[in-house]
């Protein structure tokens, strides 16, 4: 399971809308909306978590994973050192941000957010990109 900062995960695209997430992965385990009524679905199997931005007409603009197979440039990450991923990314600038036990590593120009616990990755957040225009770079064209 290949996470492609700026573009998506797996065979999901940033853009994508309901219709085309569930031609590939089927109805998800769990649907419900946040306070912004975004429209979150929930893939336990593939351990995702998907945001469909309300403003954006229901475009996939968010993924949260937490599946082991996940990897990133080549590497898996979920269950790794933080540290040494980062380490290895080629992406130098990171934020972090420190909530007791867990850790967000955030490197803003891949909208890519590394969250560990006791060093440990335990989920990797990545967002579409937001061009100079103000607008998404979405990548799904369809």
């Amino acid at each position: 399971m290949i996470i492609n900062p700026k573009n998506g995960v797996d065979q999901l695209l940033f853009g994508m809308k309901q219709n085309h997430v569930e031609a590939i992965y089927g109805k998800p385990s769990k649907q419900f909306k946040d306070d912004d009524d975004n429209v979150i679905y929930l893939y336990n199997d593939k351990k995702f978590r998907l945001t469909f931005y309300e403003d954006e007409a229901f475009r996939l603009g968010y993924i949260i994973t937490s599946n082991m197979e996940a990897t990133l440039l080549g590497k898996a990450v979920i269950g790794k050192n933080v540290a040494e991923i980062k380490n290895d990314l080629p992406f130098k600038t990171w934020e972090v941000e420190d909530f007791d036990s867990t850790e967000n590593h955030f490197n803003e120009s891949n909208w890519l957010i590394l969250q560990s616990e006791y060093d440990a990755i335990i989920r990797v957040e990545v967002g579409a990109i937001i061009k100079d225009t103000d607008e998404f770079d979405w990548k799904f064209k369809g």
